[in-house]
C-alpha cells in the first residue's frame, strides 16, 4: 500500500514501476465518479509490462484520507491532488505521460492535460458524455441533477438487490465479473458524500461544461475518443461530438474508439478491445514524437 501527503490528505496509488531506474512511459488512469482506482486492475495487469502503470483514489474515494483543508471538490482542488502526486513520484518534466479519463474523471484529465502538455505524450478520454450541447438544450441535465441527490441520500439500499443489479445493469451493455460489480457498488455506497454530490453536480453545470468541452478540443497532444454506445448512464453522443469537434479545430491526431454492444465500462466489458485500442492509440502517439 502506497500513499503520497498532499495538501488535500494521504492519496492512495499503486504504481506498478521499479523506481527511479524505469525509464518507460506512464499511464495514469483517472476514475468515474465516486469509484476507486479497482475496476482499472485487468487492463493494468495487461498494460503494465510495456507501460509503468499508475491508479490512485481520488479524494473522497476509496482508500484517499483526506485532510480537513479538503474543501474543494472541484475540478481544479482535484487535479491539484494529481499534480502533487505526478511531483511526489518525479514524473513531470519529461514527456513520457498517458493520460487515460473515465467518465466524470475525464474532465479532471483534461485539466491535468492542460496543466502539463510539456510531459503529455497522448490523452484518452473514456465515456464523458458532457461533452454535447443538445444535453444543455434539454431537460436531461436538470433531471440527472435530481437523480444524483436522491442517490447519495439512499445509497445505502445499493447493497440489496435487486437495487444493486439496477444499479450496475444500467451502466453496461455486456456482462462484467462479478468481482466488479460489487466494486462499484461498494465503492459508491462508501464514497464521501460530499465529495460525490459536488462531482456529481459540477459535471452537469453548464458553465463547466462549456469550459472544458473547449479544453478538451485544445489538448496539445493525440487524443483518443473511447465511446460505448450502449450507455444508458451518460448519453454517448457527447463523445462524439468531442471526437467532431477536434477533427475540425485542432492539428492534432484525434482518433474515436466506438464499441456499438458496450456500455459506461469499456475497460471491463470488451476488456481485450479496449486494451487493443489504447495500444493503438499509445504507439501511434509516441512514434510523432519521433
Amino acid at each position: 500500500m502506497s500513499f503520497a501527503d498532499t495538501t488535500r490528505g494521504k492519496i492512495y496509488y499503486e504504481d506498478t514501476g521499479w523506481g527511479v531506474s524505469d525509464n518507460r512511459e506512464v499511464v495514469l488512469f483517472f476514475n468515474g465518479w465516486s469509484i476507486s482506482a479497482r475496476y482499472w486492475i485487468p487492463v493494468i495487469d495487461r498494460l503494465s509490462s510495456q507501460y509503468r502503470c499508475l491508479s490512485f483514489d481520488q479524494s473522497g474515494t476509496g482508500r484517499t484520507v483526506c485532510s480537513h483543508s479538503c474543501l474543494s471538490f472541484s475540478v481544479e482542488g482535484f487535479a491539484d491532488e494529481a499534480s502533487e502526486l505526478l511531483v511526489h513520484l518525479g514524473l513531470l518534466g519529461s514527456r513520457k505521460l498517458h493520460i487515460v479519463g473515465h467518465s466524470m474523471g475525464g474532465m479532471i484529465a483534461t485539466e491535468i492535460c492542460n496543466r502539463h502538455p510539456e510531459s503529455l505524450v497522448s490523452a484518452t478520454i473514456v465515456n464523458c458524455g458532457i461533452f454535447d450541447d443538445e444535453l444543455l438544450k434539454s431537460f436531461h441535465h436538470v433531471l440527472v441533477g435530481g437523480m444524483i441527490d436522491v442517490a447519495m441520500l439512499f445509497k445505502g439500499v445499493f447493497l440489496l438487490e435487486p437495487f444493486k443489479s439496477l444499479f450496475i445493469d444500467r451502466a453496461i451493455g455486456r456482462p462484467i465479473d462479478q468481482k466488479y460489480r460489487t466494486v462499484f457498488v461498494e465503492d459508491f455506497v462508501a464514497s464521501d458524500t460530499r465529495a460525490a454530490t459536488a462531482v456529481g453536480k459540477f459535471a452537469i453545470d453548464p458553465e463547466i461544461i462549456g469550459k472544458y468541452t473547449a479544453e478538451a478540443v485544445k489538448i496539445g497532444a493525440p487524443l483518443l475518443c473511447v465511446v460505448g454506445m450502449a450507455d444508458r448512464t451518460i448519453p454517448p453522443e457527447g463523445m462524439q461530438t468531442l471526437y467532431n469537434r477536434r477533427i475540425e479545430q485542432s492539428d492534432f491526431l484525434t482518433r474515436l474508439a466506438r464499441f456499438d454492444h458496450a456500455g459506461h465500462l469499456p475497460m471491463l466489458e470488451v476488456l481485450p478491445e479496449f486494451e487493443q485500442a489504447l495500444r493503438n492509440h499509445f504507439y501511434a502517439a509516441s512514434k510523432l514524437l519521433g
